[in-house]
């Protein structure tokens, strides 16, 4: 036998391995990757709705109080516009309404999810090591995808078993779980085809949230007028279903197909495309630099300013919207005995009104966090890609190079935050009549949220500079800081746990007294996070 016929038959003899295959194991590793943030957020969504059915439960003991309260909400359409359209007056219907946002938190979570296992693992190297083995083309998509499906699942299911706990059983409950997995399946989808547009991890993110953020607005601005463009978003599609209020199953249908059609579209695109490539080709920069890029902050400015803007424009949103539906908060509530003694206590309707906005900007503050332990991982990236030691080689030291970043990680939120306190101060003060007196009530709401964002800021600097394989565990102590604030609303955790979410300490503003020492605090253990952080990246080797 000649040596060519010799290898056309052991190529022949040699098994097809599965474009799948490997992918179970690949299922392990990420789940053992994501052991401590997938439990957090899948149980955590999940378990809201049960707050939100015990609060209508304790507020409203009657039929008529409930008929009162959603007629008084469903005339206000910034509100409606934020959560969503009031499809019944029931317990139930009232609590799915309530838990509408969390369709939106789900599909954040997935994206987050798919991204980190796809085009994360490709842009870092570590999908060419695997794929060199016995692991089939296809394996890392779709282990992507079963991990996010399993947290979309979980909620699911801890959401119909929570309502079905609280005396809210029934085709409402299976109805609510299957809306919350038909939003994470679908997100879980656009995510996974940005994936393989896009020739980063970072960009992918942003297609994906920009997806997320026109699916938003269309169901926004159509609950808020006639309801047509309701119908364009996946979004509205889970809250159509009309969970309580003679449930519509039929629309399962268009997420489904939108879901499987993408899932599709992805693997089509996986299959065409080179590894370590993008559909969307790389253009080629121009043959000499601006003047701006002549130094570490320009070019942080460069990395940065993209989603500064976006963050800004989207507090920016939120704000207009908070504003917006806080005047007349107090009377949305209805006329309960429970609701007037709860008036009485805290002092009438404006400290009702002080507190939603104070609540508001309590969660702006946790989303201004996020966004400044993104812009400071910024770090963690460019050291990981080895542009960081391109910088270095310069003239330009560690501290220089590290200060660039963390320029925009602290300005940045506050230029987000300022915007966000400006704008809802216009529209609360348009709706109440007194723009000048609200707008500066309410900027110091907003700013008073800067001593915990800028603490997240410190832990993630110290983070990087005496652990940096372990930098991006800094997502997992925001995330722990979100479950300790969203069950300390609902089980009464000791003081110590609650101790460990920063905004907790702020002075609750508009309405509350001001307190400098709880704020003092905070900046100079943030100062304390930074210093040392900047003194460890100094000292140690780069990766």
């Amino acid at each position: 036998m000649t040596a060519t016929a010799a290898t056309t038959f052991a190529d022949a003899a040699a098994p097809v391995q599965s474009p799948f295959a490997g992918t179970t194991a690949l299922v392990r590793l990420a789940l053992r990757r994501d052991r401590i943030i997938l439990p957090l957020w899948s149980i955590v969504i999940g378990v809201l709705p049960i707050v939100y059915g015990r609060a209508i439960m304790g507020l409203y003991t009657t039929q008529s109080q409930l008929d009162a309260f959603a007629t008084s909400t469903a005339a206000l359409k910034s509100e409606i516009a934020l959560v969503g359209p009031i499809f019944g007056s029931s317990v139930g219907a009232l609590t799915t309404w309530r838990a509408g946002y969390l369709f939106t938190f789900l599909a954040v979570a997935v994206i987050l999810t798919v991204v980190r296992h796809t085009r994360t693992e490709e842009e870092t190297g570590r999908t060419e090591l695997l794929t060199s083995t016995s692991v089939g083309c296809y394996a890392e998509l779709t282990a992507a995808l079963a991990v996010a499906g399993s947290g979309a699942v979980v909620s699911a299911v801890v959401a119909t078993a929570g309502l079905t706990s609280i005396g809210l059983g029934g085709a409402g409950a299976v109805a609510f779980g299957a809306a919350v997995l038909a939003a994470g399946a679908v997100f879980a989808a656009v995510a996974a085809v940005a994936a393989q547009v896009s020739t980063s991890a970072r960009l992918a993110r942003g297609i994906s949230f920009g997806v997320l953020a026109v699916a938003f607005l269309l169901r926004a601005v159509g609950d808020a007028g006639s309801g047509a463009l309701s119908w364009l978003s996946p979004i509205g599609w889970s809250q159509q279903l009309r969970p309580y209020a003679d449930e519509r199953w039929w629309v399962l249908l268009l997420p489904a197909v939108v879901a499987v059609v993408l899932v599709a579209l992805a693997y089509r695109l996986l299959a065409r495309r080179d590894l370590g490539a993008g559909l969307v080709a790389e253009r080629p920069g121009p043959g000499s630099s601006p003047p701006s890029l002549s130094g570490p902050v320009g070019l942080a400015w460069h990395a940065q300013r993209g989603p500064l803007v976006a963050w800004t424009v989207g507090l920016a949103v939120f704000a207009l919207v908070i504003g917006g539906a806080a005047h007349g908060v107090s009377d949305q509530l209805g006329s309960s005995e429970a609701v007037l003694q709860a008036l009485a206590r805290v002092g009438g309707a404006q400290a009702i009104e002080d507190s939603f906005i104070a609540l508001g900007f309590t969660i702006f503050g946790l989303v201004a966090g996020a966004y400044s332990i993104s812009a400071t991982l910024q770090l963690h990236d460019e050291e990981e890609a080895g542009r960081g030691e391109s910088v270095l080689a310069a003239a330009i030291s560690r501290t220089r190079w590290a200060s660039s970043h963390l320029l925009f990680a602290l300005t940045g939120p506050a230029v987000a935050l300022t915007v966000a306190g400006v704008a809802a101060g216009i529209a609360y003060g348009a709706s109440i009549g007194d723009v000048g007196g609200q707008v500066p009530r309410i900027l110091a709401a907003a700013l008073v949220q800067l001593p915990g964002v800028w603490l997240l800021t410190g832990i993630t600097v110290a983070m990087f500079g005496l652990v940096p394989r372990f930098a991006p565990a800094a997502w997992g102590v925001f995330a722990a800081m979100m479950a300790l604030y969203v069950f300390g609303m609902v089980a009464d955790l000791p003081q110590p746990l609650l101790d460990l979410v920063p905004f907790l300490h702020l002075p609750r503003l508009p309405g509350g007294e001001f307190q400098p020492a709880p704020i003092l605090w905070l900046l100079a253990i943030a100062a304390a996070l930074l210093a040392g952080g900047l003194a460890a990246l100094r000292r140690r080797d780069l990766r």
